[in-house]
Parts: structure tokens; sequence; C-alpha cells
């Protein structure tokens, strides 16, 4: 068996492959951590971010949603300056605005969680891909997820993006059925 060819390469992105892409999330502070990483790699390669991601838990005092949501434009502008994350105006201020319409989702529904697992009726849909190759982009569950998103404000959050969170917090299992990690998430995901 070997792992997914997308890690390969990096010590840094085989350990993420090997411990948390595709794990299911339920923890709010995940989520919005990887809602903000996956929003800030468009356009970007996932490794750049990952090599950023302690800059980031820095910069967004550890993805804490309430902190976020009340950055000033002064700590925009602070953001912009640090060399730890990606410095795109656009990016910076749309993860000000997601952290907001964040806590709203979070309070209409309980939970962030409980809102973004219902595209999937709180199960990991389980895939049987056998290669890179047949992964799609996005999917309907991506899809409706993003427009659901959007209307509720949030920024970079089209289906491919949408779809990509949703594979790195486990509401997808796409490791490829050659991959030892395919049978250890989908049997992480039958304890659900």
């Amino acid at each position: 068996m070997s792992k997914c060819t997308w890690c390969l390469g990096t010590p840094e992105y085989e350990k993420y492959h090997d411990e948390e892409w595709g794990v299911p999330s339920f923890d709010d502070r995940h989520l919005f951590e990887m809602l903000i990483l996956e929003g800030a790699q468009a356009g970007l390669s996932w490794s750049t971010i990952l090599h950023r991601r302690h800059g980031y838990r820095a910069a967004y005092r550890d993805f804490d949603p309430e902190v976020v949501a009340a950055f000033s434009d002064s700590d925009v502008e602070r953001l912009l300056q640090d060399p730890g994350i990606i410095r795109n105006r656009a990016k910076v201020r749309a993860s000000v605005s997601n952290a907001q319409a964040f806590l709203e989702v979070a309070e209409e529904f309980g939970s962030f969680s409980s809102y973004q697992w219902r595209f999937v009726e709180g199960k990991p849909l389980q895939n049987e891909f056998k290669c890179l190759q047949d992964v799609p982009a996005e999917t309907p569950e991506s899809v409706a997820m993003s427009k659901d998103l959007r209307q509720r404000g949030f920024k970079f959050v089209g289906p491919t993006i949408v779809y990509a969170h949703m594979q790195s917090v486990g509401m997808v299992n796409d490791h490829v059925t050659d991959c030892p990690r395919h049978g250890q998430v989908r049997a992480m995901a039958s304890k659900l």
C-alpha cells in the first residue's frame, strides 16, 4: 500500500496527511481554522499554507473566532505587515468578516459544527477513489454548502475551496483506496 501521492515531498505535508487530513472534526475552533486556511490557499498551493500555519496561529490568536471577529482596521493593517501569513488584503478582510459570520451561524445552530455537518447528514462520506485523478474538485454537497455560506456573508468559500475544507476536516474520506489512511479514516467514521 502507498500513501496518497499529493502528500509526498516534505515531512510537513506527510505529517498533515498522516495525522489530520480526512479525520472527522467537530471542534468549532479547528473548523474555523481550516475554513480560514482554505480561503487563504485560494490560488496557492496547500504546502504554502501549511508552511505558514504557525504564523497564522500566532497572527490569528490561535484561531479564536471571537477574537478575530473583533479585529479592527488597525488589526487588519497589522496582519498585512505580518510575513508569517499570506498578506492579501481581500483574504485578510474576508477572514475577519468570516469570523463574524461564523459566530452568527454558531449561535443559530448551537455550533458551527452542527451547521456544517448537516451537509453530509452528520456522517463522513466514504469515497472509493483509486487514484488522485478520480477525486473531484467539487461535489453537489460542496456546491450546496458554498451557496449557503455565501448567502450568510462568507467570502472565499467557492465550491472548490469548500470541498477542500470538507476533505481537510473529514466530512469526506478522499484518501485513495491504496492509502493506509483510507481504511483508518473509514474506521474512525464508523464509530461516529
